[in-house]
């Protein structure tokens, strides 16, 4: 039951980021515009707009190929997660040194620091089932 539920956080969180990065690449004005929070960061700049899209597709890629394929999961699902951690804490810092007000951690927790937290614990459970197949693995060798 947890192995189905990790999969399904994996191809959820790998929608999710790789529908963000695609408006990203080809509406970036849009998405700008579209999503809280993100016009009181600054000026819209397509480049940067795009070139994040870019990173989104890549983290959105990396879930869904980690989902498909059991034997570079660790790898494919640690690399987005440990990218949407360093996201999700920036967001934290931002506060921190008063760029934003602590209102902006609640209105990002769900596209922000949730998808981190997801990561992270999918990813701790892809390390804990290859340790265990290694394991076994090393058992019936022996």
């Amino acid at each position: 039951m947890i192995k189905t539920a990790c999969i399904t956080a994996a191809v959820v969180l790998g929608i999710a980021a790789t529908a963000n990065g695609t408006l990203m690449l080809v509406n970036p004005e849009r998405w700008y515009l579209a999503v809280p929070g993100v016009t009181t960061t600054g000026p819209f700049n397509q480049h940067f707009v795009r070139d994040i899209g870019l990173v989104f597709l890549l983290v959105g890629g990396s879930f869904l190929l980690g989902a498909a394929r059991p034997h570079i999961r660790v790898a494919f699902w640690a690399i987005p997660s440990i990218w949407l951690s360093g996201h999700a804490l920036f967001h934290f810092w931002e506060v921190a040194v008063g760029i934003c007000g602590p209102s902006a951690l609640a209105r990002d927790f769900p596209a922000v620091t949730l998808p981190a937290v997801i990561g992270l614990c999918i990813t701790g459970w892809a390390m804990a089932e290859a340790r265990q197949a290694t394991s076994v693995t090393v058992a019936k060798a022996s």
